[in-house]
């Protein structure tokens, strides 16, 4: 699967125990440019924490901070975070000294300059692959820290991030998603609902507004801790989407 995947000249795809050296910090000279002239694409995981360090509620933190787009060839929406109009495009996040929500950054800043795709099978189980991504700009390659795709994940906390991500995964790569199922407009809200905007999401379980709970009233840990609302909520539109 991943060997038919064309790359753009400045991508490489490596192996997981393939050395590069690479390392980030303020006296690199480059420091911030790859927070600039971006468009940085949120996945769910992402909006969980991104809400969680800037204390708002999932609804007021996409309000905010979020543009949501979906054109015609699009099966589901896509998210990305907010740039500054300063001339750069610059992430709402930055500033001079670095990132001002670095521990609750997205993955893929995390992982720069590597990223990493996934596929997945009718069974969920996925397929991962790595690559290096060597812009013009970046000088962090520069640097003598020797790492490796595992090595760099473990550093940069990108366990969670992947975990999750790939629990999405396997809803968005979904057999009848390949096969060209396309969303009703409340099948949209739902996926919107269950996935970004979660304390919206917690508030209409309570409130048993929405069909096939099932067991949500009976597991007291999805009323206060966001990552099993989430797992909950992919579990849930499985259901919504795909289950007749």
């Amino acid at each position: 699967m991943t060997s038919q995947i064309q790359l753009p000249e400045n991508v490489s795809k490596i192996g997981s125990d393939e050395p590069f050296n690479f390392a980030c910090h303020p006296k690199v000279h480059c420091f911030t440019n790859c927070c600039r002239e971006l468009e940085l694409a949120l996945t769910p995981y992402d909006i969980l924490r991104l809400k969680r360090e800037t204390r708002l509620d999932s609804a007021s933190f996409l309000d905010r901070y979020v543009i949501q787009e979906q054109d015609a060839t699009d099966a589901f929406p896509r998210f990305y975070l907010t740039m500054i109009d300063d001339g750069q495009a610059s992430c709402v996040f930055v500033s001079d000294t670095g990132c001002r929500v670095y521990s609750g950054r997205p993955g893929a800043c995390r992982a720069y300059p590597m990223g990493r795709a996934v596929t997945c099978g009718n069974d969920q189980n996925t397929e991962e692959f790595f690559v290096l991504l060597r812009e013009p700009h970046c000088h962090g390659f520069l640097e003598g820290e020797s790492q490796t795709t595992v090595k760099y994940c473990k550093e940069q906390g990108l366990q969670h991030y992947n975990y999750y991500n790939d629990k999405v995964a396997n809803l968005l790569q979904h057999e009848q998603i390949r096969r060209g199922m396309r969303l009703t407009i409340q099948q949209v809200e739902f996926f919107v609902l269950a996935l970004y905007n979660l304390d919206a999401f917690r508030t209409q379980l309570n409130n048993k507004t929405l069909p096939q709970q099932d067991h949500y009233s009976t597991n007291k840990t999805l009323y206060e801790e966001d990552e099993q609302l989430l797992l909950y909520g992919i579990e849930w539109l499985h259901r919504i989407l795909f289950q007749k």
